[in-house]
Parts: C-alpha cells; sequence; structure tokens
C-alpha cells in the first residue's frame, strides 16, 4: 500500500493525470445515470437508506456519508491499482528487464533530475570513482574526459585508427551506467592470449567500431551511452590528435603521457603537442552552464591537466560562476608527484590556469594504515599554504575501507553534494 501511496509524491508529475483520469470517470458515471435513467440512483439511495434504517434503527446522514467516503476511497484504490497495471503491462513490452517497482524507478529518476548540474574535468580511474557515487545524487552530469593518454589498449587503438584514445571515455561511460552487471563486465572485458586482440578491452574496440559508424566520436559516445543507459553526458576535451609532454626541472622533455610518470623526474610543467589544440564546443558549454565544477581526482599531471590545457577550457573555468572544487589525491604517485602535498597540487594546477580555477580543496583527513603504504605516501594537507593562494580548505573522511589508498564513492559523494548544497544556499 505505501508503494501506491508513492505515485502521489511531489515531483512525480502523476497527480494531474490521475485527476484527469478521475473527472473523465466521473463525466463516463453521470452521462451513464443520464443515459440509464435516474431510477437506478434512486434504487441504490433507497438501499443504503433501507440498510442504514434497519441496522441503526432510524436515519442517521452521517453514517451515510461514511458510506460514501468508503465507496470513493476504495474507488480511489481501484483506480491507483489498475492504472499501475496498465503502466506494468506496457512498461513490461518496452523495457522488460525493469518490470520492477517502477514508481520507485520514476520517482529516482525525477529526483535525480531535479540535482545539481556539476561538471566533473579528469580522467582516469579517480575520475570513474567519483562518477560512481555523483550519478545517485543527480542525472545532471557532464564529464570532461582527457584525450592525451597514449598507453596500453587505447594508445594501440589511438594509432592504428587515429582517433582519440578511448579508455578513459570508456571508464566513465561504465561508471555512470545504469544497466545490468554483466553489461559493465562486457565493456571492461579484455581479449587475452597471443592474438592480435590480447589486451584490447571490449568497450574501447565497441567505441572505436562506434566512432567508425557514426563517423564521428562524440557522436559515437552519445549513442554508446544510450546502449549503457548512461546519467548524463560524456564529453572528451578536445577531437584533435594531441601528445602530452613534460618539461622537467632539470630541462629536459619527456614526450608521451605514457613516459612521464617513468621518467621519476620532478616535472616542471606540461604541455601539450601542438600547443593549440580546440575545445570539443559542448565541453566548453558544460563548464560555462554548471552549478558545479569538479577536478580530479585523479594524475595531477597527466589526468587533470591535458584538460586545463586545451584551448579555452582554463578560460571557461576561471570565468564561470561555478563553485570550483579540486579534490586532491589521497596518496602521492610515485614518479609523477613523489612528496607532493595537496598545496603542491593546487599550486601545479594554479601555475597552468592561473588565480582563479579553484575556490574550494578536498582533501582526506582519514588516517591510512600502515599496510597501504609502500612508494606511494598519503598526501600531507599543508593547510596554511593552501588559505594563502586563496583558497577554502574542507576536510572529510574520503578513504575507501578496503582499499585505504583510493577514495570511496559514496564517501566522496556525499562530501561533494555537501559543500555543494551549502554554498548554493
Amino acid at each position: 500500500m505505501s508503494h501506491l501511496l508513492k505515485w502521489l509524491y511531489p515531483g512525480m508529475k502523476f497527480k494531474r493525470w490521475l485527476l484527469l483520469f478521475a473527472l473523465g470517470v466521473l463525466m463516463v458515471s453521470f452521462g451513464a445515470a443520464l443515459l440509464l435513467n435516474y431510477e437506478f440512483l434512486g434504487r441504490a439511495e433507497e438501499t443504503i437508506f433501507r440498510f442504514v434504517y434497519i441496522h441503526f434503527g432510524n436515519y442517521n446522514y452521517a453514517v451515510t456519508m461514511a458510506i460514501g467516503f468508503v465507496i470513493m476511497i476504495i474507488g480511489s484504490i481501484i483506480m491507483l491499482w489498475s492504472t499501475r497495471k496498465v503502466i506494468r503491462s506496457i512498461i513490461a513490452v518496452l523495457i522488460p528487464d525493469r518490470t520492477g517497482r517502477i514508481v520507485d524507478m520514476i520517482y529516482q529518476e525525477r529526483k535525480l533530475g531535479k540535482g545539481p548540474v556539476v561538471t566533473v574535468i579528469g580522467g582516469g580511474h579517480g575520475l570513474s570513482v567519483l562518477l560512481r557515487g555523483l550519478k545517485f545524487s543527480t542525472s545532471n552530469i557532464s564529464a570532461v574526459v582527457t584525450v592525451a593518454d597514449d598507453g596500453g589498449s587505447s594508445g594501440r587503438l589511438r594509432e592504428e585508427f587515429g582517433i582519440i584514445p578511448p579508455g578513459d571515455l570508456r571508464n566513465c561511460l561504465v561508471a555512470l551506467a545504469d544497466t545490468e552487471p554483466l553489461m559493465e563486465k562486457l565493456f571492461q572485458y579484455r581479449f587475452k592470449g597471443e592474438t592480435a586482440l590480447a589486451g584490447h578491452s571490449f568497450g574501447n574496440l565497441f567505441i572505436a567500431a562506434m566512432n567508425e559508424v557514426t563517423g564521428d566520436m562524440e557522436t559515437a559516445l552519445k549513442e554508446s551511452s544510450k546502449v549503457l543507459a548512461v546519467k548524463g553526458r560524456v564529453i572528451p576535451a578536445s577531437k584533435e590528435f594531441v601528445r602530452l609532454d613534460a618539461i622537467m626541472k632539470d630541462g629536459t622533455i619527456v614526450e608521451g603521457e605514457s613516459q612521464i610518470p617513468e621518467a621519476h623526474k620532478k616535472i616542471r610543467r606540461v604541455q601539450l603537442f601542438p600547443k593549440k589544440v580546440a575545445a570539443v564546443p559542448a565541453a566548453l558549454e558544460a563548464i560555462e552552464n554548471a552549478d558545479a565544477i569538479i577536478l580530479g581526482p585523479g594524475s595531477l599531471y597527466t589526468s587533470i591537466m591535458p584538460n586545463l590545457l586545451v584551448e579555452g577550457v582554463a578560460r571557461a573555468l576561471k570565468n564561470s560562476n561555478a563553485i570550483k572544487i579540486y579534490i586532491c589525491n589521497v596518496m602521492t604517485q610515485p614518479g609523477e608527484t613523489d612528496n607532493y602535498s595537496a598545496f603542491d597540487h593546487v599550486k601545479a594546477i594554479l601555475d597552468h590556469t592561473g588565480k582563479g580555477a579553484i575556490d574550494y580543496v578536498l582533501v582526506n583527513s582519514a588516517p591510512i594504515p600502515e599496510k597501504f603504504i609502500g612508494e606511494a605516501k598519503p598526501v600531507e594537507i599543508a593547510e596554511d599554504k593552501i588559505n594563502a593562494l586563496g583558497c577554502g580548505l574542507i576536510k572529510a573522511d574520503l578513504v575507501s575501507a578496503t582499499d585505504s589508498g583510493r577514495h570511496d564513492p559514496d564517501k566522496l559523494c556525499k562530501a561533494v553534494m555537501k559543500i555543494i548544497y551549502k554554498l548554493n544556499k
């Protein structure tokens, strides 16, 4: 009974049609009474009168009203129940695998559709962790994803087909997907053995094939999103073929995203080749229209920075009126951010973008067990230095209970949404 009442919750956009349906029932009933003659209504009234008189000794109008009210309640329940059955019958034909609590699904979609407009910028595993949590708080998500990856399956497809690397795009699609676990496993499956397919992810091949069919990676991602029932949008930062280079503090230049951590040198700054790379218009639009923009978590120089170096992205970020949050990594990344504090992460971003790209820095405050500490170390905060940069600092327990070196999707989402709702009041 309680789940039937959920149809009447605010925001369901159902009550108006239910009232219209009830009005139709009343009109049909009234028309039938006119058509069949008033005599039938008179007989019904007489029957009720006799019932009341026999059981209560005299005519009691209050009892008649109560009987009428009970009949109305029963009729309303029948209307709700029959309407639900009609909807279930239609859903069973159109999407047979989702005939469970339809009201819960509709309520969830309506609720998520009213969530804040959030744009996340980054790539790698960290971004997909954030998206897995965010999709349960809002469906108004745009993920602007790096296209500088040149390693593994993505790198091979990039070289062979001349397309932007699909790996990080695939991870974001899967993270935002509202589909069966089997479909997720399929998209993440990597071929084994010694064949030409060995090492390739099925999802990467699917996106590459979709790109060939549609002739455009942005369209390919939109169509792939339909297959996975993605909540939100996944947008490449650029559709151009780019390379990420790092200028080290000793003056040497390391070419290629996958080679930068392998050099094990201090990074001064990173740059794209070619230097001027056009942004996807939808990516700039997502930044301009956001209520909140989130950088990271993820590899500082190889996942977050490449997006900010695309023409117009940093400018759009700084000009936006949205709340700008940088989520700092829990641990340092060997070969890339050795001995970096949270302050060093923030300063590196501001050195590449200029002031105004970050309003708040979200850092983990929970201790990391010794067993998770090795070459990668917990990121120290350096609170005073961050405040000196003009950025607000927010601490929270963000680590996973099963893998303390990484963020927990639910904890991360709660912390981010708390910031957004508090500051948007």
